[in-house]
């Protein structure tokens, strides 16, 4: 389908009074577990998490993914809703969105972006999707009749549009919050109706915005849309809640893997099967790998560095030479036996988030009281090297990237009228 439809668009956002945005605030609802954000969400009746992980407000037993849960996720919003805890805009708006970690800062957009333009590919993904998960999501629309968890998108290198954004990321917030993890969200209004047309031209003229995080919000989006479509009710729902950064702004994390056994190898033949495709030096040392090629290993009590041969990367193939993709094919599959990372209950995915040392905690020697053989640190995934595989239309390998700092839920909501 071919889109004559604006690329994005301004909306009218229901959020939080800004005296209450801190209280209202919450991670997104993909990160914790039931219980986590059970204990998150104790003692704070405004915490989004009531409403994105309504279960925590019925027994634990409850399936999650029962009619009660969105119904109690409903009826939560409205709660807020009523209690003037969250307003909505008097007009459609966008808004400056700036995440802070650290030393690292990013300036965004938050707007509603074309299902049209998803459903054609110039909203570009490198995902595949589960249905369950991509159900689940079209249940908590259709039961808000609202979006409320936004999309992760990055647009191409545009000084225009940062200069836009940065312009209007400035005087009083309307949302200043801190939250527990130390990571600062800030979220200006963009009311202005010049400056709301300068934001519109310069996004319609790019040729493409790519899914960083948020594949199963992007594609319950269209669902439900396509269901409105055929229904003739209001276009609100041809759009989807989206927070969009420029690429180079954005920061991806390495996504290291953890393997519970040697797959019947003793450490000495792993590391010659290992030394077969790799050039493998031990270091005294934690490795954290400084450019693509390069991984760390740990196994047996000792870092080791490992760097692929050049002459097993295919390198005109853009998914093929991720190094996730390089590691699987000349390691996890030919010596441990590990050939679909999505089922194969052998392999666990250890966010960069929390560091070398959390490798070596899950490493016991031989795998022993539960723990993993062997860990592999991982060189963070290019951006540029996501966007060639969405640009290509491939797919990356499951736990490609790991996106820090993350979005926060509750500050803007997109009702579907």
């Amino acid at each position: 389908m071919t889109s004559t439809s604006p690329l994005i668009r301004p909306f009218t956002g229901l959020r939080p009074r800004s005296e209450l945005a801190a209280a209202v605030a919450a991670p997104p609802y993909d990160v914790l577990s039931s219980d986590e954000a059970r204990q998150r969400a104790a003692g704070k009746p405004y915490s989004f998490l009531h409403i994105s992980k309504a279960e925590i407000d019925l027994p634990p037993d409850v399936d999650h993914y029962s009619p009660e849960v969105y119904a109690r996720s409903a009826e939560n919003l409205r709660t807020l809703i009523n209690a003037g805890v969250i307003v909505r805009d008097a007009k459609p708006c966008y808004y400056a969105y700036q995440l802070a970690m650290g030393s690292h800062t990013q300036t965004g957009l938050i707007a509603v972006a074309s299902v049209a333009d998803y459903d054609s590919n110039r909203i570009r993904k490198h995902e595949f999707t589960r249905p369950d998960k991509e159900d689940d999501r079209v249940r908590q629309i259709e039961a808000l009749n609202a979006q409320t968890g936004p999309v992760l998108l990055a647009h191409p290198d545009s000084d225009d549009a940062e200069r836009l954004i940065a312009a209007a990321a400035s005087g009083v917030p309307v949302a200043d919050v801190t939250a527990d993890d130390g990571i600062s969200h800030r979220i200006w209004l963009i009311d202005d109706d010049v400056a709301i047309e300068r934001i519109s031209a310069v996004f319609s003229a790019m040729p493409s915005l790519y899914i960083a995080d948020g594949h199963h919000r992007s594609a319950a989006a269209s669902r439900v849309a396509a269901a409105r479509r055929g229904q003739g009710r209001p276009d609100s729902a041809e759009y989807f809640l989206a927070v969009i950064f420029p690429a180079r702004q954005m920061r991806i994390l390495d996504y290291n893997r953890v393997v519970s056994d040697l797959n019947g190898h003793s450490v000495d033949d792993f590391l010659k099967a290992v030394g077969e495709h790799f050039a493998v030096t031990a270091s005294t040392v934690p490795v954290k790998p400084e450019r693509t090629g390069t991984f760390g290993m740990y196994v047996d009590g000792r870092w080791h560095h490992l760097s692929i041969r050049p002459d097993f990367v295919p390198t005109s193939d853009p998914v093929r030479r991720l190094d996730v993709s390089v590691l699987s094919e000349q390691l996890l599959g030919p010596i441990l036996g590990i050939i679909d990372l999505r089922r194969d209950t052998r392999i666990d995915f250890v966010g960069g988030i929390r560091g070398l040392a959390e490798l070596e905690r899950r490493v016991r020697h031989g795998g022993e009281t539960g723990g993993k053989a062997v860990a592999f640190s991982m060189h963070p995934t290019p951006m540029s090297d996501l966007m060639s595989v969405a640009d290509a239309g491939e797919v990356m390998p499951p736990k490609s990237t790991w996106f820090e700092p993350k979005l926060a839920d509750g500050l803007v909501s997109h009702v579907l009228d």
